[in-house]
């Protein structure tokens, strides 16, 4: 059962109610990212969230976390390029309590000029072991690659600099604006008593309000057609090549999620069986979907010793032509499907895993989409709407790229990418 309504102050509230479990899990979601910030003050939104950890007027940080962790519950939280979210499970018994503590932790959180100075510290412990982490430096580089100057490109964490000038009064500031009902979204899901938790919600909720608001309203960011490269002393070369995406809440994200399976998307696919299986230039091969407002992005990933990165790039490059060639069988599409849903299905086995799908699809598309009615979509499915989507992003051969690591030919990397805008423009269908 789910429900989605709006409390007067414009907080809007989304349920999944489901009778058989035990637990419940909350999450307050708000629409407030790096995507929201500037160079002057890129991380804040990160660090805001540290800080609602570090004691309210009423616990310090240790009884936060004491309350939920005794009664054999989790609580944590998470930010992103788009929104922040708090959120706490626990058995259905406890939600009352769990609601209780979340709405402490967003009113009355203290942002006390010590707990500050020390969790500048901290937060940039977090950037130095994120820098010592090929992974997350490509990710930041291909953002800058792909979206250049836009605040899309902004890395989550925010830089020592921006980091070591946050005040109370720019935290608190920047609470009062953004931390808005208006922008915000509290989803449950688990075992409760609808009419009782209106009553919570209400009850701890209800007043919440700011005289000094900013309703999130993002830019429309244009694909780069940027290759960046980045020298750190490391064995391997880490790649990311970036393709044309699907913005979130188009209905095309449904045969993207096709084509990119068969792409990129688990060890049975194209780049998988033939980077990694016949040629053994690495271990690891995938694609993976970004969808943004406004905007999206695939990214192909590997990680491959130097020696083989013209190769590796051609024959990706070959892979992806053919695969822009590709018409689905009947049959294929089929199959492809059940892997969808079989997929989406098994990642929902969780109150929590439910409270994020419907937490975020609340926050951004302010509808409720059931697991039915993706089903649904993925099921309406045609060859047409592939070959569609596949114009649109595939077909349109690599847009952009990062390479992080060390002793690779910069010049003949981009010699071999360069051709890409070639070798897209002909091709002939051929079955698979």
């Amino acid at each position: 059962m789910y429900k989605l309504f709006k409390l007067n102050n414009g907080l809007r509230i989304i349920f999944e109610k489901i009778d058989y479990v035990s637990s419940a899990t909350v999450g307050i979601w708000v629409e407030n990212g790096s995507r929201n910030e500037n160079y002057k003050n890129n991380g804040i939104s990160h660090f805001i969230e540290h800080m609602f950890f570090k004691g309210t007027e009423s616990k310090n940080a240790k009884e936060i976390v004491e309350v939920v962790e005794n009664l054999g519950g989790q609580i944590n939280a998470f930010t992103g390029k788009e929104a922040t979210c708090f959120y706490i499970k626990v058995l259905n018994s406890h939600l009352e309590l769990g609601l209780e503590l979340l709405s402490d932790m967003l009113f009355n959180s203290k942002f006390s000029v010590e707990d500050i100075e020390k969790e500048k510290k901290v937060v940039i412990e977090e950037i130095n072991m994120s820098k010592d982490d090929p992974e997350d430096v490509l990710i930041d580089l291909h953002s800058c690659a792909a979206f250049g100057e836009d605040s899309i490109a902004l890395p989550i964490l925010g830089n020592e600099e921006t980091v070591g000038s946050f005040t109370r009064e720019m935290l608190l500031e920047y609470v009062k604006s953004y931390y808005i009902p208006e922008n915000s979204v509290i989803s449950i899901c688990g075992n409760f008593d609808e009419d009782n938790i209106h009553k919570i919600i209400e009850k701890f909720f209800g007043e919440w309000n700011s005289n000094n608001k900013k309703i999130t309203n993002y830019s429309l960011p244009q694909i780069l057609n940027n290759n960046l490269f980045q020298n750190k002393k490391i064995e391997q070369l880490h790649i990311g090549l970036g393709l044309r995406g699907v913005e979130t809440g188009n209905d095309d994200v449904y045969p993207m999620m096709i084509l990119n399976t068969i792409l990129g998307g688990g060890a049975s696919s194209k780049l998988f069986q033939k980077i990694r299986e016949d040629l053994g230039m690495c271990y690891s091969i995938y694609s993976y979907l970004s969808p943004y407002i406004n905007c999206g992005i695939t990214t192909i990933y590997t990680s491959l010793n130097p020696i083989y990165a013209i190769d590796a790039i051609n024959y990706i490059k070959e892979e992806l032509i053919d695969f822009s060639k590709t018409e689905i069988t009947d049959f294929k599409l089929l199959k492809l499907k059940e892997q969808i849903k079989g997929n989406f299905i098994l990642g929902l086995e969780s109150t929590s895993s439910r409270m994020f799908r419907n937490g975020r699809i609340a926050l951004f598309l302010n509808k409720i989409i059931t697991p039915e009615d993706i089903m649904n979509k993925v099921d309406s499915i045609n060859k047409e709407d592939l070959q569609r989507v596949m114009n649109n992003t595939f077909k349109l051969g690599i847009q952009n790229s990062a390479f992080v690591g060390q002793n690779f030919d910069e010049e003949l990397i981009l010699n071999v990418l360069e051709k890409d805008k070639v070798a897209f423009k002909n091709y002939k269908s051929i079955n698979i």
